[in-house]
């Protein structure tokens, strides 16, 4: 069987950052052993330091030695996953032409494609049944030992269960080994998947400061599952005393009379039930409250630690992905306290009641409502991993229907232009159908759990009324004492069911604690320290004195580059793409920091300096401004606030936008929307040059500032910068070498940070060098071969 061909193999990248990758690979998703084998076979390949593939979801997490590019590495998995599906081809063609044989198959450990054959047959062909007959028949085996001892050791197994404490002992350490078991299940499938193992008790740091109201909430859950399980503990005592014309415990405490017991317990009640309500809203308002507390605190809290993240760090973090910890993850803490710790609490509460209520009032059937703690333990997180499973894999087509529907809107007009509406008609029905056919899957599976969780709860009631009723019968139990236990069990494991879901969501919220903390481990900018650094003092001499940098991952942009920009004049950087020219900004902005030499400011180091005196400095204007979602006149004035109106349209004038400002309806007070999309991106860059001259700094760097402005705007632009740079350094970086024909001094720029060439324009001319060739290539005439 030949191997599948190389394009029905889909690797779809969610992040590629140096030495770390992470894909989505459709053909692992759902089969364990092609993850497992795909594992191995990236552990043996040179380059890759660490492979975890999850066959739930089908992504592979890959970290590999930074001398391995980013494109090898992919290549790597690919032949990767390539090799282990022709391997498990030939092993089925090989197993398939056997089958007749009765002999099983053999491996040696090691063997190659041998010892591939004996992990694809726990998956396909005649192995599976082998290996599944391996598996179960120890297990049938185990049930049926333990069947026949009960039923041969019936007695014995009723004396000692008769006893109490051994009973409470035995199902605690069930349940112990049921949660223990099922902690190492989730770190198992963590592991899986890539995700950083989380650190244990977490509670006292989402909770942080508010532990107070922590404590009243807790309480007040206690005190309304106490007030809930006292009610339903007195019903069936009412009903006993009406049946029985009586209750001798009451009349032994003085309350003598049918009427007078019947209101005695009635009024228990309906204390109960006003407690309950009472304790129970109290407890909903405090939960709540503290949940909104602890979110807003963490958010706060983050989002101020992210704004003093240098920008170099925050640049290797998706915006996406801090947007999710912002939103998502936080959300989760908060929803963890105020939902999951709600349900921890009443757990606790109704199992601090429901065992010393058996052993003290009926210790000789409290077997029936320990034993099945352990069972409903089990039950609760063996259905709750297996809806977790169908949960993620259902998100996963959810997620890919919903990809692909928003990259058709946005895509309308190609769409449109060329005519292949049908197409994506049929492409979106068919991820559609997908995504419905796992949903009616999981849906089924989900509908089965809190029926067999009912059903053990019922069945405790059942063997409590059964047990004890026949206790009563034979005067082994006294009726006074049998009533308040008959719906407790019930209650309990009501409670006790919800364990899997609190479990999962306790392991979420480890998950999103732990990505929010690392938020907080991003290094901060110094918001204090260095040498102060007055605007008015600033000359604004600039310059780079054996300056070498490299971005992460990449060659050096630049290579020992010197150069000087005098103070009060214009001076233009222009190059080759790549050559360094918006890394000279960055480094003067200290939004990233040399490998090697010095970015002076009037002679100073300006590591040296206070990091806000040396950005308020600066106005910086990119090629791709950022507007904010608010008016016109607002991002204007933004880092100067109190600027007064006849400022701000003086700015404008001078950046040439208050001729299109003022032809729109609403003028200055006209919404952007959101990023500036109401505009275009030569009236953004114009409204951005404003926003840098109303600041009125000694230094402003243009990256590419008028790149979208047409000929005739750059040109009454330009002749408003000669009068507004008077005195003041200007930093011009272009590829349009029209826009710096006028400044004082140019430099080229070459590969490497090299600086080719350097002087006014008409002399770079003249010279005949790189610049000329380039401004002949840009004013129309032939360039020298």
């Amino acid at each position: 069987m030949t191997p599948r061909p190389r394009s029905r193999l889909r690797l779809t990248p969610r992040s590629v950052v140096p030495g770390r990758q992470r894909w989505d690979v459709d053909v692992i998703r759902g089969r364990p052993a092609l993850a497992r084998l795909t594992e191995e076979s990236l552990h043996r390949t040179p380059g890759i330091d660490e492979a975890r593939v999850n066959p739930v979801t089908g992504r592979v997490l890959l970290r590999h030695d930074r001398a391995v590019s980013p494109r090898e590495a992919a290549r790597l998995l690919r032949r990767a996953v390539e090799q282990v599906l022709a391997d498990l081809r030939t092993a089925t063609t090989h197993m398939l032409s056997r089958a007749s044989a009765p002999r099983p198959v053999t491996t040696e450990p090691g063997a190659g494609r041998a010892g591939t054959a004996r992990h694809l047959g726990r998956t396909a062909g005649p192995g599976r049944k082998r290996s599944g007959a391996g598996r179960w028949l120890p297990r049938v085996l185990a049930v049926g030992g333990a069947a026949a001892a009960a039923v041969a050791g019936g007695p014995f197994l009723l004396r000692l269960l008769s006893r109490p404490l051994i009973t409470l002992g035995l199902a605690a350490a069930a349940t112990a080994g049921v949660v223990r078991q099922a902690w190492r299940r989730a770190d198992h499938a963590r592991e899986q998947s890539g995700e950083a193992a989380p650190r244990r008790h977490a509670v006292r740091r989402i909770i942080g400061r508010h532990r107070r109201k922590f404590g009243i909430a807790a309480l007040l859950s206690g005190l309304s599952q106490l007030a809930e399980m006292t009610l339903f503990a007195l019903t069936p005592s009412i009903v006993l005393l009406v049946a029985r014309g009586g209750s001798a415990t009451l009349a032994r405490l003085g309350v003598s009379g049918v009427f007078a017991q019947l209101a005695t317990l009635a009024g228990a009640a309906g204390l109960a039930t006003l407690a309950m309500a009472g304790f129970g809203y109290g407890a909903g308002v405090v939960w709540r409250g503290l949940a909104q507390d602890v979110e807003d605190d963490w958010r706060t809290r983050t989002y101020a630690h992210i704004q003093q993240v240098a920008p170099a760090d925050l640049e290797n973090e998706r915006i996406s992905r801090v947007n999710t910890v912002l939103s998502e993850d936080i959300s989760q803490l908060g929803n963890f306290v105020g939902s999951s710790m709600h349900d921890i609490v009443q757990l606790g509460a109704s199992l601090a009641l429901l065992v010393p209520m058996f052993l003290l009032l009926a210790p000789q059937i409290a077997w029936v409502a320990f034993a099945p703690v352990p069972v409903v333990a089990w039950l609760s997180f063996r259905f709750h991993e297996r809806a977790v499973a169908g949960t993620a894999l259902a998100g996963e087509h959810r997620a890919r229907l919903n990809s692909r529907v928003t990259e058709n809107l946005h895509a309308h007009t190609t769409v449109k232009s060329a005519t292949t509406e049908e197409h994506e008609i049929a492409r979106v029905g068919e991820l559609n159908r997908k995504h419905s056919e796992v949903s009616r899957a999981t849906g089924r599976s989900a509908a089965l759990p809190p029926q067999i969780l009912r059903l053990a709860g019922g069945s405790a009631l059942v063997g409590t009324v059964l047990l004890g009723g026949r206790a009563v019968l034979r005067g082994e139990l006294p009726t006074a004492s049998f009533g308040p236990l008959i719906e407790l069990p019930g209650i309990a494991m009501l409670r006790l069911s919800r364990l899997g879901n609190v479990t999962d969501q306790y392991q979420r919220t480890l998950t999103a604690l732990d990505r929010v903390e690392r938020l907080h481990d991003l290094p901060v900018e110094p918001a204090t320290g260095g040498r102060q650094l007055p605007a008015r003092q600033v000359r604004g001499r600039i310059e780079l004195r054996g300056v070498s940098f490299s971005y992460p991952g990449r060659p050096p942009v630049l290579r020992d580059t010197s150069l000087v920009i005098p103070a009060g004049e214009t001076t233009a950087i222009v190059g080759t793409t790549g050559a360094g020219k918006t890394t000279v900004a960055k480094l003067l902005m200290r939004f990233r920091h040399p490998d090697r030499g010095q970015v002076l400011l009037d002679g100073t180091d300006v590591r040296t300096l206070s990091l806000p005196d040396v950005r308020r400095a600066i106005g910086y204007v990119t090629q791709e401004p950022f507007l904010f979602d608010a008016t016109i006149a607002e991002n204007i004035r933004y880092g100067t606030f109190h600027a007064t109106d006849e400022q701000l349209v003086a700015a404008a004038r001078t950046a040439g936008a208050d001729t299109f400002i003022d032809s729109l309806p609403d003028g200055y007070a006209t919404r952007v929307g959101e990023r500036g999309a109401a505009l275009s991106g030569g009236q953004k860059q114009r409204i951005a040059l404003a926003r840098t001259i109303l600041r009125d700094p000694p230094v402003v760097i243009l990256d590419e500032a008028t790149s979208a402005i047409d000929n005739e705007t750059e040109a009454m632009i330009q002749k408003a910068l000669q009068v507004f740079g008077t005195g003041r350094t200007m930093v011009v970086i272009a590829h349009r070498l029209s826009t710096v024909q006028n400044a004082d001094r140019i430099h080229v720029m070459g590969p490497g940070g090299v600086v080719a060439e350097q002087g006014t324009h008409e002399e770079l001319v003249a010279r005949g060098g790189v610049y000329a060739n380039l401004w002949k290539l840009q004013v129309g005439e032939p360039a020298p071969a």
